[in-house]
């Protein structure tokens, strides 16, 4: 059988200290996650505010250093590589943030940046100029439109757009996503979505969608992982999980929409927004205190992560 994982993430745990010195607590914002991604799928990682979703992504491109744990690139360990082997690496895996705005200089063109992208490749002007047409085609958009331009200029579905495009430049095999389009007006949050569906489906490229909204990782997802409070409870194919979720805190995201469809948004507010030390503390289940079908053990005994009907949950409901 051929291996056709491209990332492989093992026991990743990062630990802040927050506080000063005179009271400092230690806060396991990622504990022991693991999955693997694979060649041209697109997997989410889905939570509310203070899930470590976002933590891992930094993690993965080399914006802070784990504690613990591996990262695995087409066989190599990145957690180990030097400063230019992880540049080499970064052509091949490329990020998209949230803010399109805060990606760009406001008083520099947008053109500058994707030229900046290649500046490495020892190319000649005239071959410049088609790679960063065919990436901006790519999005929809051309060389020509974005030339001599300003980030003020466009819309914030544009520079979403452009970015994606400075992204696909160097032919990355994975893209990162994180919140891509939570900053987009409603009405272009599709576009963006239906060109990572096509970058997927196309360009065969992996993506890791980042996204607190259930309803466009099921539209986009082939798989997705379920974070709270920096663990992974419940992971596997976008089908089972959001249609028919087994983990109490996958129960609770999928409430707060009427279902899983993308045009639909938050029928309610979901409550767990903040960051409490109390929950990120818990030896056992982190979601204990919330939770409906709380034992006993779930707050003091570190949870088992079971096979369950074909994906993998954190739970005691089902030992």
């Amino acid at each position: 059988m051929i291996d056709n994982i491209i990332l492989r993430v093992r026991d990743l745990t990062k630990i802040f200290t927050l506080g000063n010195i005179f009271s400092r607590i230690k806060i396991v914002a990622v504990n022991k996650v693991s999955f693997d991604i694979n060649q041209g799928e697109v997997f989410t990682l889905a939570g509310e505010s203070g899930s470590g979703k976002t933590t891992v992504a930094r993690i993965i491109l080399g914006f802070h250093e784990p504690t613990s744990g591996k990262i695995e690139y087409m066989g190599k360990d990145i957690t180990k590589l030097g400063k230019n082997d992880r540049k080499l690496i970064r052509r091949e895996m490329q990020a998209i943030f949230q803010n399109p705005f805060e990606s760009f200089n406001p008083l520099r063109k947008v053109s500058n940046y994707l030229y900046e992208t290649l500046q490495n490749f020892n190319l000649i002007k005239g071959e410049m100029d088609e790679i960063v047409d065919n990436a901006l085609k790519a999005v929809g958009l051309s060389l020509e439109e974005v030339k001599d331009k300003y980030p003020g200029e466009f819309s914030g579905g544009q520079l979403q757009r452009i970015s994606v495009a400075r992204a696909l430049i160097t032919s990355p095999n994975l893209l990162i996503a994180d919140e891509p389009v939570s900053m987009i007006d409603a009405s272009l949050r599709m576009s963006i979505i239906n060109l990572f569906k096509e970058l997927k489906e196309k360009k065969g490229v992996s993506i890791i969608y980042i996204t607190h909204d259930l309803a466009t990782a099921y539209y986009v997802s082939d798989r997705i992982a379920i974070m709270f409070r920096g663990e992974i409870v419940e992971e596997g194919s976008i089908e089972k999980v959001l249609m028919d979720p087994k983990h109490p805190y996958t129960m609770v995201l999928k409430e707060s929409i009427p279902e899983a469809d993308p045009k639909k948004r938050w029928a309610k507010q979901i409550s767990i927004l903040t960051t409490e030390e109390e929950e990120f503390l818990l030896k056992g289940c982190k979601f204990a205190k919330r939770c409906p079908y709380k034992m006993e053990k779930c707050e003091k005994e570190e949870v088992p992560t079971l096979d369950i009907d074909g994906r993998k949950v954190k739970c005691f409901l089902y030992v």
